[in-house]
């Protein structure tokens, strides 16, 4: 399973990329908004995939399906490597198939439901976006969903690639691995806890303070 980062900030971004474990970003217009408002998306964008390299995935505002098309024509004019976001809704359905006519990757969002991401499987949808923590937040179980979206892509051999988004906890990373999403974007914060350990701390402290006396002991001898 890959790892995605799922945030704007450029910072964030620049310091994660440098340990190279992700393989991509993903972002919206909140995700951007909570950055900077008045912030300049084609140059952020832009500067983004200078840092990452990997995917983009970039999402469209408009909820028509022409709208959304205008929109997919304008950032691959200027990013012609970025996956266009759109919205699992009838207009972003419509939307897709056109797309995926030229050859244009597109990540179906906002999906809370295995027959959502089978509709958009059907569409042409290049990755469809399973949204965990939300589902949670409304107390349904997410990670049944997420199984259940995954045994389905087994068994019909659907070519959608999996992402577990909307990710809140370690938790979820883990079951989305075990259920077999083939990505999980996921928040810095998120991301970082994931990665850190108490005994690994630990461990390292032992480890520093062994040398330390061992450096102490033969400078004794000399």
């Amino acid at each position: 399973m890959q790892l995605y980062l799922d945030t704007a900030n450029i910072e964030h971004i620049r310091y994660v990329a440098s340990l190279g474990f992700i393989s991509g970003v993903t972002t919206n217009p909140s995700l951007l908004a909570k950055e900077d408002p008045s912030v300049d998306i084609r140059q952020r964008i832009l500067e983004i995939h200078k840092l990452v390299g990997g995917h983009l995935s970039v999402e469209v505002i408009s909820t028509d399906t022409d709208g959304m098309l205008r929109e997919a024509e304008e950032i691959i004019s200027w990013f012609p490597k970025a996956t266009i976001k759109i919205p699992m809704i009838p207009a972003g359905l419509a939307a897709v198939k056109n797309l995926s006519k030229k050859n244009i990757p597109t990540n179906v969002t906002l999906i809370f439901s295995p027959t959502q991401a089978i509709a958009a499987e059907n569409a042409g949808a290049t990755y469809v976006s399973i949204f965990m923590g939300r589902l949670d937040d409304i107390s349904t179980d997410s990670i049944p969903v997420l199984y259940d979206v995954c045994e389905i892509w087994d068994v019909q051999g659907y070519e959608s690639r999996i992402i577990a988004a909307s990710i809140r906890n370690p938790i979820h990373i883990l079951e989305a691995a075990k259920a077999g999403a083939h990505i999980a974007t996921i928040p810095y914060n998120v991301l970082m806890q994931s990665i850190k350990h108490p005994l690994t701390d630990k461990g390292l402290e032992l480890f520093l303070a062994d040398y330390s006396k061992m450096q102490s002991a033969k400078a004794k001898l000399v």
